[in-house]
């Protein structure tokens, strides 16, 4: 957790796209080091831009409501974004902001050493999975690169704009939690 730290504490430095002139906080992670599962979603927004913790807002706490029905939380598993820093009115990252702040998620996962990476949404899947990743037809469907397994959700606040989207969502729950009970026991943070 030292060295997670000691990452974070470097990130939150970091000038690295234009992202950081207009942020309040470096949105870095929560969550145990190691850490089995990982979430991933696309960048903060302005609660979490606020309070230096990804996913606070109403879309966390949907999340947060996901992650019980399949017995996992904050304490046994670990949330970040793709982007550190709130891009402006909630827009999608920009590519070159997402290649200026890559590397960070890249040594992030080194350290957490994941089995399963959670994309949530589009923008993390097609950034993590593969550039013409299609959200509405991809969903819940397992990939695999370096021996870790890949999957994406809707993201929570798309399933606020588009409840009609919220069985699709259950389902995918259901084949994460059954993947991450072939991890075994989950560390708590």
């Amino acid at each position: 957790m030292d060295e997670l730290n000691a990452l974070r504490a470097a990130c939150a430095g970091c000038t690295g796209c234009g992202l950081a002139a207009t942020r309040h906080s470096v949105v870095f992670g929560v969550g145990p080091c190691p850490s089995p599962v990982v979430f991933i979603g696309e960048g903060p927004g302005q609660q979490e831009d606020l309070r230096g913790e990804p996913f606070v807002g109403p879309a966390g706490q949907l999340l947060d409501d996901m992650l019980s029905i399949i017995d996992l939380g904050r304490h046994n598993c670990y949330i970040c974004n793709i982007v550190k820093c709130r891009p402006p009115g909630n827009r999608d990252p920009q590519p070159q902001e997402q290649d200026a702040c890559f590397g960070w998620l890249e040594r992030q996962l080194r350290l957490l050493q994941p089995s399963i990476i959670v994309c949530l949404g589009r923008i993390a899947a097609m950034r993590l999975i593969r550039p013409d990743f299609r959200i509405t037809r991809e969903h819940g469907q397992w990939f695999e690169r370096n021996g870790v397994r890949y999957l994406a959700m809707y993201h929570p606040s798309a399933l606020l704009r588009d409840p009609a989207r919220r069985p699709e969502a259950y389902t995918d729950l259901l084949t994460l939690r059954e993947a991450v009970r072939t991890l075994g026991p989950l560390p708590n943070a």
